[in-house]
């Protein structure tokens, strides 16, 4: 016989949207159950450009509620979170065939002042032909506007909102695919199996949230039977990474020939990560792949930009996400809302349900008490907000202090060498020490898989993040992925299934 178990909120989705609803009423008294089918952050959450960002050319839509939201939350973000988030100033080169000059210098003049910014330095205008800033793009460009936005480890956003969901009592299952929601009156029966034993379990709550992301309709059509749904537009975004550009910590805000735009961001200290593209999709999600013509698309763009060409034989690492925005019917995919929309679905003696569509990273945490008070008005009141200024693990550290916290890490740990340190910091923040113990040497920390991922860190993933699969390691939990050789990653693999047995799961 199945387990049975009870909640008041049970979440479909481990993505930032989900974790983060799970984290909010986790932290409220709620009891909650979160059920990913893979791997937390494996869906569109590890597919973004890595942006905290009020979004600029989301003012020429007219959506100022949600630029005004969204700057608002990058400091409040930064300060919870300063392992993984941080400051970043990106250069907006000025040419002929942009938009007006004027138009940019209002929308960077409302983009400094709606937002309640603090601590981020405002925007300034560049000399190209004097700012290192120039040196990497074509002479032509002689003239650009810096701007400030804040750079986000997303995958890693996932996992500390559910690390602090679970560590507030909430449950959080991966690989644990919602197979059945049976609704009555006063209560969800949803049937969860577990993918990699095919063992199921039958849950009790009292409302759903169903955070599916691309699979919002599919959760609506299959799990509970309105086979009518149809309310997110799916949009492609793929991005490329390629060996490092240039050697300044700046981004680029680049606008391509066709008038949309694109980043160059330094990544993972050796590359640069070049995107994202827009383009509707109309595929199973799990099956995007970036295209041979965004490949080009991006490449001819940013060979417009840089001195040296980039070309094909420049990528590390290609990479492709399916947003998940609510359909308001936009004619170009570029122009749909990146709002997000919360309906509710309830009355007539039915357990309710709230489906998520839409929504961007920058503004998970405000949709997170969007949906608490729903919730609340549904089945009653528990607590009052609290999210903005909790820490996430990790991150209990001044955010402008990093390079203290990197300085104090060394220090006692004299044995790490200034990459190591700075890797451990910008991935756990304080909780570094909890893998590092009492290590007085590096061979203390186990097996090296590589580029500095040790078997302790291997065991930490395991026991305190729900890494099941190396790729969830490689690939989610760090990006080391980009850096491990085919005999290194074999070592993991083999590794990780001694240590798992059974509970070993096939890459996501």
């Amino acid at each position: 016989m199945p387990d049975t178990s009870t909640c008041d909120v049970f979440v479909i989705g481990g993505g930032i949207n989900g974790c983060g609803i799970a984290r909010d009423a986790a932290g409220r008294g709620y009891s909650v159950y979160l059920a990913e089918m893979n791997d937390l952050a494996s869906g569109t959450s590890s597919w973004s450009t890595k942006l905290i960002h009020g979004g600029l050319r989301y003012l020429e839509h007219y959506e100022f509620r949600l630029v005004r939201e969204a700057l608002m939350e990058r400091e409040v973000l930064w300060n919870m979170a300063p392992h993984i988030i941080w400051p970043l100033r990106f250069v907006l080169p000025y040419h002929k065939g942009m938009r007006p000059a004027w138009l940019l210098r209002l929308g960077l003049f409302l983009y400094d002042h709606i937002g309640g910014r603090k601590e981020l330095p405002p925007t300034k205008v560049l000399d190209l032909k004097e700012d290192e800033a120039g040196r990497p793009l074509k002479p032509e460009f002689q003239k650009a506007f810096e701007y400030s936005d804040c750079w986000v480890n997303d995958a890693r956003l996932v996992v500390l909102n559910a690390r602090d969901a679970a560590d507030r009592g909430a449950t959080i299952r991966t690989r644990a695919k919602v197979v059945a929601a049976e609704r009555a009156a006063d209560d969800w029966k949803v049937t969860v199996e577990d993918t990699v034993s095919g063992a199921r379990d039958i849950v009790m709550a009292k409302l759903m949230v169903n955070a599916a992301g691309p699979w919002v309709d599919e959760i609506l059509a299959n799990a509970v039977g309105k086979n009518d749904a149809h309310n997110v537009r799916l949009v492609q975004g793929s991005h490329i990474v390629i060996k490092r550009k240039f050697d300044h910590d700046r981004a680029y805000f680049f606008q391509n020939a066709d008038g949309r735009i694109f980043f160059a961001i330094p990544y993972e200290t050796d590359f640069t990560l070049v995107g994202t593209t827009d383009q509707d999709y109309h595929g199973e999600p799990g099956d995007v792949s970036i295209s041979d013509q965004e490949i080009d698309y991006l490449c001819e763009g940013a060979s417009s930009y840089f001195r040296e060409p980039v070309g094909r034989g420049d990528i590390v690492w290609t990479y492709s996400g399916i947003r998940p925005l609510y359909d308001d019917g936009a004619s170009k995919a570029q122009e749909a809302t990146r709002d997000y929309v919360l309906k509710e679905d309830s009355g007539n003696d039915r357990a309710p349900l709230i489906n998520i569509f839409g929504g961007k990273i920058t503004t998970y945490r405000r949709l997170g008490e969007s949906m608490l008070e729903k919730i609340a008005a549904l089945i009653g009141e528990r607590g009052k907000s609290w999210t903005s200024g909790a820490v996430l693990p990790g991150g209990d550290f001044p955010a402008t202090e990093f390079r203290a916290h990197v300085a104090a890490l060394k220090r006692d740990y004299p044995f790490l060498n200034d990459r190591d340190a700075t890797r451990y910091s910008r991935v756990y923040g304080t909780r570094a020490r909890d893998i590092l113990g009492a290590s007085r040497s590096s061979e203390q920390l186990g097996r090296d898989f590589g580029s500095g991922l040790k078997e302790a860190e291997v065991r930490y993933l395991i026991e305190q993040e729900w890494a099941l699969a190396a790729d969830d390691i490689l690939w989610r939990r760090t990006k080391l992925g980009l850096k491990l050789n085919e005999g290194q990653v074999t070592a993991l693999e083999a590794f990780m299934k001694e240590l798992l047995g059974d509970r070993y799961a096939q890459p996501t």
